[in-house]
């Protein structure tokens, strides 16, 4: 949620920061501005009121031990109640809309970014150089189908278009992967949390994905109570809510937290040639970081994020390039995105497997969390950041597209191979 005094203070500016992110809220701002200054005019006719009703009642005793007529008294303090609820009821509408209205402004992209979609990002550096191979590679699918990784046709069955089912060495590297990411952050002093993986809705819109991609979401009905809850989309959503609605101590931040969960998303599957096979999935694995800071920290705590990311991915041996996104392609609550992008040969380009953002306050604006300086106790809100530290879905098909030998054996990462036995090859079983 965007600042309301920012809003006031510079609504062109506030304006043209949104069209940069290609997202057009003039109407909607114009009516935040018309929403609080009837808002204000509300809240001050009501205590305007309330303060002359609180001045005739105590003028009653003494009117009546004088002997004079009260009844006029009477018929003002009526008037006064119901006006008084009338506005009431007025400020509540204005307020419910004011809210509406607010929770719909995406977060302000840092102004560095380039204006515009993902054809202004911008490639910061490159490590390492593309692989190349001296035989006709094969498909992930393929190598996965040989050497009986996944199982596609009986994920299918089991669950439908879109998923998937890892099977014997499959499931021993997929969890491999997930325990090498997770050693790194234990290692690096982050706190272990797994979360629920059923959230209530009020998670969704302290981390900004609700309401705009309410419908994006599995959505699981209660038939005991009219709660809504959904399956998280990411472990951001409960990340983010953990301490929703309270006040931290300055000297307990930053908190640095990773949590592996399930991810499921409704919108994941696409019928594009070069994405078959796990590319895309309604059910993928992921390990997710996630800071609080204070203001003035969080730059040096996205660089950390983004480090993290970059390092990850060096250990498994890929190239990759670090992109700068430009606003239009940064989510709706975030300020600023570094994605980190792979080759998947067969994918012919790069794709991001790990995407670091800064929301700065919004997060925390529509979560109510905030912290108390040590000096002068002043009370602010804190900045939020958050980073995949990794999902997998795409780094295994690119882990066994990349490795493979021409027999269709695929080599398995030095980093993974303690979690494997010591295997080193990955080999068709005859």
């Amino acid at each position: 949620m965007l600042d309301i005094r920012k809003i006031k203070e510079d609504p062109d500016g506030v304006k043209a920061a949104l069209r940069a992110k290609e997202v057009d809220c003039d109407a909607t701002v114009d009516r935040i501005l018309e929403l609080d200054a009837q808002r204000r005019a509300l809240i001050a006719d009501t205590e305007t009121r309330k303060a002359q009703q609180n001045k005739v009642s105590k003028a009653i005793p003494g009117m009546k031990k004088a002997g004079q007529d009260v009844a006029p008294i009477f018929k003002e303090m009526a008037e006064l109640k119901a006006a008084i609820a009338a506005d009431g009821e007025k400020l509540d509408a204005v307020e419910a809309e004011y809210r509406t209205c607010m929770l719909a402004l995406p977060n302000l992209p840092d102004p560095d970014l380039a204006p515009g979609g993902k054809e202004n990002n911008q490639p910061l550096r490159y490590y390492g150089e593309p692989h190349q191979f001296d035989f006709p590679p094969k498909h992930h699918v393929d190598l996965c189908l040989g050497l009986g990784l996944i199982d596609y046709d009986r994920g299918t069955k089991l669950a439908g278009s879109g998923f998937w089912m890892y099977t014997g060495m499959g499931a021993r590297l997929e969890w491999a992967l997930l325990n090498y990411f997770i050693d790194t952050h234990i290692a690096d002093g982050y706190s272990f949390i797994l979360p629920p993986h059923m959230l209530e809705y009020q998670c969704g819109e302290t981390a900004g994905q609700f309401p705009k991609f309410a419908d994006e979401v599995y959505k699981i009905a209660n038939p005991t109570d009219d709660r809504i809850h959904y399956m998280l989309p990411t472990a951001e959503a409960a990340l983010a809510s953990v301490y929703r609605g309270e006040i931290l101590n300055e000297a307990d931040l930053p908190k640095k937290f990773f949590s592996y969960t399930p991810c499921f998303r409704r919108e994941a599957g696409s019928h594009r040639a070069d994405e078959r096979g796990m590319v895309r999935g309604h059910q993928f694995n992921k390990v997710e970081m996630f800071q609080y800071t204070r203001p003035e920290d969080s730059d040096a705590a996205f660089d950390e994020l983004v480090g993290k990311a970059e390092n990850l991915v060096k250990g498994l041996g890929f190239h990759f390039r670090t992109v700068k996104l430009a606003a239009g392609d940064c989510s709706a609550s975030m300020a600023r995105t570094y994605d980190i992008e792979i080759q998947i040969p067969s994918m012919n380009g790069y794709k991001e497997v790990s995407s670091v953002s800064n929301a700065r306050d919004y997060q925390a604006r529509r979560g109510n969390i905030r912290f108390r300086r040590e000096d002068g106790g002043k009370i602010e809100f804190v900045h939020t950041l958050n980073g995949s530290g990794l999902a997998t879905s795409r780094i295994f098909p690119a882990m066994v597209e990349q490795n493979q030998r021409a027999d269709g054996s695929v080599v398995v990462p030095e980093v993974l191979r303690k979690y494997l036995g010591g295997l080193e090859v990955l080999e068709i079983q005859k």
